[in-house]
């Protein structure tokens, strides 16, 4: 795997930003001047990192790496930080989402809470285990939401930005898996195969659009991974990529260029190289020619993490999501 930032570097960086308030952005549904509140009452839990997902994703990486390697000198800051997971908090963060609405955060913060959930429940720490009962309350809103929400979604949405419907029902997914939730497992798989299945022949038609962060193509194809078993995704695989071989569509192959990282909109394409790098190292394990382009995606990117603070807040994230990949299937 492509020399990087270790478990220990990408600590710091979260760590670095979790509790930075400011710059901040994060919409607010407001119906009267008095409804707006601060970051820091709207989200005591999650008010760092630029924005709300943000600061969500970056809890993630900080329990992924304490159960990696609980004993980083970094790990003593991370167990401080699931301290602040309190009852109080976590019914802020409540009453924020019920105040602002249904669609508040969807799906991509949904989806990054859960993930950071499932962190949390398969954990030995004894404070990640009891931040996760603290936090299940918040978890199982927005998975009551995600089931509402799922069957009245009449499309699934393909776009290389935050409300891409495949990344998110991946890492949920996740977290139906760990939270062992049958019900929503079965209809994430249904919604999954009802959207994905027959898709044949993908161009890659469009990609990568200019403010991208992720492929819709490789995101589907990685969430199919999950739900088909070995022999019917590897026949859908050949069907709707038949000339992966060849590496085509070229479009999918080439890493991006990045032309202005202080520009939080163009510097997703750093995360874009970031995020098919993580699909690459999973569709590698039935397609071993593909770690190459794995590597050339995670070389790409993985200098660039501290660039400037519209990547920073969120880059190491999906840095380690492709390290984690790379060392599953190497």
């Amino acid at each position: 795997m492509s020399a990087g930032p270790d478990h220990a570097a990408l600590a710091r960086i979260a760590l670095g930003h979790i509790t930075r308030v400011y710059p901040h952005s994060g919409p607010q549904w407001l119906n009267r001047a008095a409804d707006w509140q601060p970051p820091e009452q709207a989200h005591p839990l999650f008010c760092g990192s630029y924005d709300w997902h943000s600061c969500v994703h970056s809890h993630w990486l900080l329990v992924r790496v304490l159960n990696c390697a609980p004993e980083l000198p970094e790990a003593a800051a991370i167990r401080q930080r699931l301290e602040q997971i309190t009852d109080d908090a976590v019914t802020a963060e409540i009453a924020t989402f019920e105040r602002q609405g249904a669609s508040f955060e969807r799906p991509y913060g949904w989806a990054w809470l859960l993930m950071l959930q499932a962190e949390l429940l398969r954990s030995s720490e004894p404070l990640a285990r009891c931040a996760a009962a603290t936090l299940q309350p918040l978890a199982a809103l927005l998975a009551e939401r995600l089931q509402d929400y799922l069957p009245r979604l009449p499309y699934p949405i393909r776009s290389g930005q935050h409300n891409n419907t495949a990344f998110a029902l991946l890492l949920c997914l996740e977290y139906a898996r760990t939270a062992q939730d049958q019900q929503l497992e079965r209809l994430l798989r249904e919604r999954s195969l009802a959207w994905f299945a027959n898709d044949s022949d993908c161009p890659a038609w469009g990609e990568p659009s200019g403010e991208d962060f992720l492929s819709p193509t490789l995101q589907q194809a990685v969430l199919m991974q999950q739900v088909m078993d070995g022999s019917a995704f590897a026949a859908w695989l050949d069907a709707f990529l038949p000339e992966l071989a060849a590496q085509q569509p070229a479009t999918l192959f080439r890493p991006v260029n990045v032309s202005e990282r202080s520009d939080g909109k163009l510097a997703h394409l750093d995360g874009l190289n970031l995020s098919r790098a993580w699909c690459w190292f999973r569709l590698s394990a039935t397609r071993p020619a593909l770690l190459a382009m794995a590597e050339a995606h995670l070389t790409a990117a993985l200098g660039h993490l501290e660039d400037d603070y519209m990547g920073s807040h969120w880059l190491a994230t999906f840095a380690l999501l492709a390290q984690q990949a790379a060392s599953e299937h190497a």
